[in-house]
């Protein structure tokens, strides 16, 4: 039955006040309690349909028509795919014990957190999309690591962290995104450089599989569950609680921004500054000159605690910036993780986050960086960002710990974001889109990685491509923990 139809007839059902009681696997809908009760439209004449009531669940399977409006939509708002059903699970085994149905009747299953992606990674047709939200609670935080449901947004755990005197090595830019959703695709963040992505701190993850086994691995325990589920991309396993490396908590953070005219001295320095260390998080910019041109900012920033201040002399010491080119403020160390909030709470209050956000976000190897940049620069224009962000931010690739997250195969490699806000109109982001693809082949010729939460249309033998020597371990573990290809089909794998 087309996905559509079925729609209606669960839309239909909601209306009538309906209760989810199962499958019928002959017109692949849902059967509720409207329908059961006569009180639903009518079945048609014949036979009576078979009924594969769905297992006892400690939540909900909800069918209501904003329930599904939302897990049709992602961040994004490019890419529309409507489900059956959403899962709200009461507990870990209400996802295994759907996904073992999901499995019986041939329907596709995807995890949902805050749906940060861009092109419908999280989204599926005509199947099930757990909402992972509710898995919201820190179970244990402290010098040992930190505990969490793969649902707590990683503002709430930075804050609990603090109160312990603890923090996460790594904090992403936008700290309202779900642990387990950047769990699934890398998370990278101004510390990167020294401390790796947020899939190479982790110490034990709780899995469900492809299979509905629930799982508990770690490094030492179910070591390829582990690695394969850290940057998988939702393909094996749907986690569902993490334990997270912890590190001390600063006080403060003195941020340096840092004005540059030229690439070439702005990429030279980032490199330099990850290379030596000096500073613990480093980030850049790249900002429209007011007259069709671009001028480049670097973010350095240095953390301490109040009674010991850094020396800005030793920590600027050799860097090319421009002269008069430096602004150096003093934040509460959340209040810097949090820096993006005045403008997240700005871009809201004028509806620019319900905009179309066709964004490219594209490793590069540092050797082709500023060929490659200049390339691209010199065609980009800012109404082609929307007077959204772009950045480039350099990271080292020695911090890799063997998971399926992919960088660039050299040391020093820089990710290229275009964070785009588009107008609603169709044939705009179709322009995008393609530019999206135009840079994206450019880059992949240079031996470049995208990150997989952008808005690209990727090809198979992109993905093979993009795996390179991992794809047929990527294959194999498909095979052993997801061997019916239920999971997470948004991205286009398999």
């Amino acid at each position: 039955m087309p996905a559509d139809l079925s729609r209606r007839k669960l839309l239909q059902a909601v209306a009538a006040g309906a209760v989810v009681l199962g499958f019928d696997p002959i017109s692949r809908s849902w059967v509720t309690e409207a329908h059961a009760g006569g009180r639903g439209p009518k079945p048609p004449k014949g036979p009576p349909s078979p009924l594969d009531r769905i297992p006892r669940l400690d939540g909900e399977l909800v069918v209501e028509a904003s329930a599904l409006a939302e897990a049709a939509d992602d961040f994004g708002h490019v890419i529309s795919r409507t489900p059956l059903a959403v899962l709200r699970p009461g507990s870990v085994k209400d996802i295994s014990r759907i996904i073992q149905f999901a499995g019986a009747h041939g329907l596709k299953v995807a995890a949902r957190g805050q749906g940060h992606s861009t092109y419908g990674q999280p989204q599926v047709s005509g199947g099930i999309v757990v909402d992972m939200r509710v898995f919201d609670r820190i179970h244990a935080i402290g010098p040992g690591g930190a505990e969490v449901g793969a649902g707590v947004v990683w503002s709430d755990l930075i804050r609990a962290g603090i109160e312990a005197g603890v923090s996460v090595p790594v904090t992403t830019d936008y700290i309202e995104l779900t642990i387990g959703g950047t769990l699934a695709i890398g998370g990278i963040g101004a510390q990167s450089p020294k401390q790796g992505l947020q899939v190479d701190n982790v110490l034990e993850l709780e899995v469900v599989t492809g299979r509905g086994d629930v799982k508990r691995c770690s490094p030492r325990k179910d070591a390829h569950l582990f690695r394969s589920v850290l940057g998988g991309l939702g393909q094996f396993g749907i986690i569902t609680r993490a334990k997270l490396r912890t590190v001390a908590a600063p006080s403060h953070a003195r941020f340096y921004v840092l004005d540059y005219q030229q690439l070439e001295t702005f990429t030279a320095d980032q490199k330099r500054l990850i290379l030596d260390g000096r500073f613990d998080g480093v980030q850049g910019s790249v900002v429209a000159d007011g007259s069709g041109g671009w001028t480049f900012q670097l973010e350095a920033t240095k953390f301490f605690n109040a009674h010991r201040p850094p020396d800005d002399g030793r920590l600027l010491a050799g860097l090319s910036y421009d002269a008069g080119g430096a602004t150096i403020t003093d934040l509460p160390y959340f209040d810097w993780v949090n820096r993006l909030a005045p403008l997240i709470e700005m871009l809201e209050s004028l509806g620019a986050w319900g905009l179309p956000h066709p964004w490219f976000d594209m490793f590069v190897p540092a050797s082709k960086v500023n060929a490659y940049m200049r390339g691209v620069l010199s065609e980009l224009t800012l109404a082609d960002t929307g007077n959204g962000p772009v950045l480039l931010r350099p990271t080292l690739t020695r911090h890799q710990t063997g998971t399926f997250a992919q960088l660039p195969d050299e040391p020093v490699v820089f990710l290229f974001d275009i964070l785009r806000f588009a107008p609603p109109v169709p044939s705009e982001v179709q322009r995008l889109l393609a530019q999206n693809r135009d840079f994206y082949d450019r880059a992949k010729r240079l031996g470049g990685k995208h990150y997989p939460m952008c808005a690209i249309e990727l090809t198979q033998r992109d993905w093979r491509d993009h795996f390179g020597r991992d794809w047929r371990d990527f294959q194999d573990a498909k095979r052993r923990y997801d061997p019916r290809n239920l999971l997470t089909p948004g991205q286009g794998i398999f």
